[in-house]
């Protein structure tokens, strides 16, 4: 147990499951820091907001506004380590991702679709959203979008690609939700780059390291 005031690890014990920071004297909830911990735990293990709820008897919403928080501060985190390591760029791809409910519509249109560029460098997979053309599409030509299919970036050999195995990690892990809103997008996004980046025991680290 680290305070987040002041960063000290000497508390005191009180009455009603409180502990006090030796230094700062700032309280915490024994209670409140277990339930922090479950839900931490939770998503490491990779469970939805909906199955982590129901697994520990909790509000749906107090599970998934934790969750939305660990998702802010992962995007923090990644953005800072995208910025801060050198960059080789040794593959670089584009990709098109399109929500489970296009799918079954059968929609391909790329006006529709979450416009994604992949880098990856120095071992790692970093992504980037780009601007989306739904909003524009009466003020664009009809040959616009041959002209974005016929240009898209990709490898020369893409199916061998660490982009590539990425690509399928993503899709494979956002079949498990109902839906994601593109205003949301990003941070399941950044979850995936994370998961994908990093092994178990480095994740959970991070996750402590950041929270």
């Amino acid at each position: 147990m680290i305070c987040k005031n002041c960063g000290n690890t000497s508390f005191y014990a009180l009455a009603n499951d409180y502990i006090k920071c030796k230094k700062c004297a700032k309280k915490y909830s024994l209670k409140k820091l277990k339930l922090d911990e479950d839900i931490l735990i939770g998503f490491w293990e990779n469970k939805t907001a909906l199955q982590l709820s129901k697994h520990l008897n909790l509000n749906y919403k107090t599970v998934k506004n934790r969750y939305d928080e660990i998702r802010y501060k992962l995007s923090k985190f990644l953005e800072d380590e995208y910025n801060n390591l050198p960059k080789d760029y040794s593959e670089y791809e584009e990709h098109y991702y399109f929500t489970k409910k296009q799918k079954l519509q059968n929609i391909k249109s790329l006006y529709e679709a979450i416009n994604i560029i992949g880098f990856y460098s120095s071992d790692k997979v970093y992504t980037l959203l780009m601007p989306n053309l739904k909003h524009r599409r009466e003020s664009l030509n009809q040959g616009f979008e041959e002209y974005l299919n016929w240009h898209r970036i990709y490898s020369k050999e893409s199916y061998k690609t660490k982009l590539y195995d990425f690509w399928k990690f993503l899709e494979e892990n956002l079949k498990k939700y109902k839906g994601v809103e593109q205003d949301n997008f990003f941070y399941y996004l950044k979850e995936c780059e994370f998961r994908f980046n990093y092994d178990k025991k480095e994740q959970i680290e991070i996750l402590n390291r950041i929270l």
